[in-house]
């Protein structure tokens, strides 16, 4: 009887290590998460000029960006808004950002930013905004934005991007609002997939070839029995 109790207590008691072990394991990968994005956001304000001190409150010392200005998170503390909207910053993006894989909102618009969109934005597959408008950015619009299946908003005006419209936006098919103007894009303004919704206004003050004019709408079929009808009416005069 004894023996069966030790054998009990000893069971247990590994019983508890082990959800201990699994407590330390899940609370150190949630840190790790955490440092993971405050690392991504922090080397973006090391990168910013921030004359009026609108990321003060961003401490690199924290575990958590949660409690930043600027930044909201979800239930679960996974980042989902940047909101850095015409908060007179300088400087350019960085790589790290595409670390934010829950991010919904990056609203960097009406800024003095500077260099070219990271690739890594593609990363971002639970963007539905981003708005990067009236700033200064310069070189190609990434094609690994095509990736961004749940993007409704996408607004690039005012800047100083060139080349050509990335072919892979068309597979975008949740995009809404789509504004390319006021940039130095060149090329074929693409008309198929998602594009196929957007006026000319979306790409205006380019450098971008015209589009080809839309088909004539096909020719609606004669009613059956419009032109016996009128067979005999001519017929009667």
């Amino acid at each position: 009887m004894l023996v069966l109790c030790f054998s009990i207590t000893v069971a247990k008691s590994n019983y508890l290590v082990l959800c201990f072990s699994i407590i330390v394991a899940k609370s150190n990968l949630q840190v790790a998460k955490n440092r993971k994005k405050c690392d991504a956001l922090n080397a973006l304000k090391t990168n910013l000029a921030d004359p009026n001190n609108v990321l003060q409150s961003w401490d690199a010392t924290l575990v958590n960006p949660c409690t930043w200005f600027h930044v909201t998170c979800n239930s679960e503390n996974s980042v989902t808004r940047v909101d850095l909207g015409n908060a007179n910053l300088s400087g350019q993006l960085v790589s790290q950002l595409g670390q934010l894989t829950n991010l919904q909102y990056l609203e960097l618009y009406s800024n003095n930013i500077s260099g070219k969109v990271p690739e890594e934005l593609g990363n971002l597959t639970n963007l539905v905004s981003l708005d990067l408008y009236l700033n200064n950015l310069n070189g190609p619009i990434p094609t690994t934005l095509g990736k961004l299946s749940k993007l409704r908003f996408l607004r690039l005006n005012n800047n100083s991007l060139m080349g050509e419209i990335p072919r892979s936006l068309t597979n975008v098919n949740s995009l809404q609002v789509l504004d390319l103007s006021n940039n130095k894009l060149t090329g074929d303004i693409p008309t198929n997939g998602s594009f196929s919704l957007f006026t000319p206004i979306s790409f205006a003050n380019n450098q971008l070839n015209n589009p080809p004019p839309s088909p004539p709408p096909p020719l609606q079929p004669t009613p059956p029995g419009a032109s016996s009808g009128l067979l005999f009416l001519l017929k009667s005069k």
